[in-house]
């Protein structure tokens, strides 16, 4: 599930993770379609990219919300994506191969492992953040920028480092 920093302050606070629009991303029967080949990790990483990239759209929307000039009060730009144990998903092919959908909030104890940028990704995802919608539409120097991003590997984390990895934030 795509998710920002203030998201899993929230996951924290109510023990629970609302996806947007209940949009999530996993290795579904068209995503492995897609491929000619690939192990069923490699295609688990495939849809933890195109979820990394949903997470650069959240980012995108909260830039353009403005928001406080205090940086103290901002959270830090970095793609976040939540992996998660969900048997109750709608597969949605229209949207895209690996696109799904959840039926409601996702329990903590559903959790497997939260991903994150490290610090050193800040200004890559800012500058991809920005130019997202580019992309999509064929901008080559906005598909640099996301490959710029997607150059910074996402750190792992169980979820019982989640209070701590926050209060470091």
């Amino acid at each position: 599930m795509p998710a920002t920093i203030g998201m899993l302050r929230q996951l924290l606070d109510a023990g629970e993770l609302a996806p947007v629009g209940g949009t999530a991303f996993a290795l579904t029967p068209a995503l492995r379609e897609s491929y000619t080949s690939g192990t069923t990790e490699e295609l688990e990483y495939a849809a933890l990219t195109d979820a990394a990239r949903a997470s650069l759209r959240l980012l995108a929307v909260d830039t353009d919300r403005g928001g406080s000039d205090d940086k103290d009060d901002k959270e830090p730009p970095r793609r976040v994506v939540v992996s998660a144990d969900v048997d109750d998903v709608t597969l949605r092919p229209d949207l895209d191969d690996s696109v799904v959908k959840v039926s409601g909030p996702v329990a903590m104890d559903a959790i497997a492992a939260v991903h994150v940028d490290a610090p050193e990704a800040e200004d890559a995802v800012l500058a991809a953040a920005a130019v997202i919608d580019d992309a999509d539409l064929g901008d080559e120097d906005a598909e640099l920028a996301l490959g710029d991003v997607e150059d910074h590997e996402l750190a792992w984390y169980a979820p019982q480092e989640l209070p701590f990895l926050l209060e470091l934030m």
